[in-house]
């Protein structure tokens, strides 16, 4: 394990290698980040959807740290954990130094990755016919987990969204701590599985479940998924990782400033 001190001071140089990456290589990424996250999301219907009650909703949660294991252990791009990349913005006696305006990009190219990689996993999962498992268990899931974070006022999608990515910034950070894959899974384990528990809001995972919800309900709207939910959320997550996260652990570890 590395100490938290080393994985900070090493931190701008993570931070510049994802914000200079090409536009086109962190749309890609984040694709590839948005899937793995929808795929996390289903395994957690799924079995939630075979277990009922208390017990399928803590089952769930265990299953869907899956898609944050994928995410840390292949290296993809991931909005809510990228909410991080202030760290050098913040202290700028890191090295390199990262701007504020290259965190910006980052984050829009790699949310609309995101949004696409989770939008096409809810396509497959839809056309496939993955919602008759359980004798069409998993589509009725499907609606109401939509309709669930659809009903929450702005204000609780706000806070929950924050809650959400304390818990996740501190699942990547711990994760990068983390020398080897199984020290990795364990990282990201017990704040993922904490958040899906607690009912906490996770922009790119709304990203398939709303629109998948969507599939199986026409009545469910784009502009109530957008405004009710996803913007209020997004608000949130970069609250709880860029400023609370973020901001938090360069007041414990920061730098002195090198001119």
């Amino acid at each position: 394990m590395k100490t938290t001190k080393e994985v900070y001071a090493g931190y701008a140089v993570t931070a510049a290698g994802k914000t200079r990456l090409k536009p086109f290589q962190m749309v890609v990424s984040g694709v590839f980040a948005g899937a793995f996250i929808a795929l996390g999301g289903l395994g957690s219907q799924i079995a939630s959807s075979a277990v009922s009650g208390f017990g399928g909703k803590v089952l769930g949660a265990c299953v869907f740290p899956i898609g944050l294991f994928l995410v840390v252990t292949i290296g993809v791009e991931l909005f809510t954990g990228n909410c991080l990349l202030t760290i050098p913005v913040f202290d700028r006696g890191l090295q390199p130094k990262v701007k504020l305006s290259e965190v910006l990009v980052n984050w829009l190219l790699v949310y609309i990755g995101n949004f696409i990689g989770s939008l096409l996993v809810a396509l497959a999962v839809f056309y496939g016919g993955t919602g008759k498992l359980f004798d069409g268990k998993l589509s009725e899931t499907a609606v109401a987990t939509a309709n669930a974070k659809l009903s929450l006022p702005f204000d609780q999608a706000f806070i929950r969204g924050i809650m959400c990515n304390i818990l996740v910034c501190l699942a990547v950070w711990v994760a990068m701590e983390a020398k080897s894959v199984p020290g990795k899974a364990v990282a990201v384990f017990g704040p993922v599985m904490l958040f899906v528990a607690a009912g906490f809001e996770h922009s790119v995972a709304n990203m398939y479940f709303i629109p998948l919800g969507m599939l199986y309900d026409n009545a469910i709207g784009i502009g109530a998924f957008l405004m009710n939910n996803l913007l209020p959320v997004t608000l949130g997550n970069i609250v709880g990782g860029a400023i609370v996260v973020g901001g938090g652990i360069t007041i414990l570890n920061k730098t002195k400033d090198k001119k």
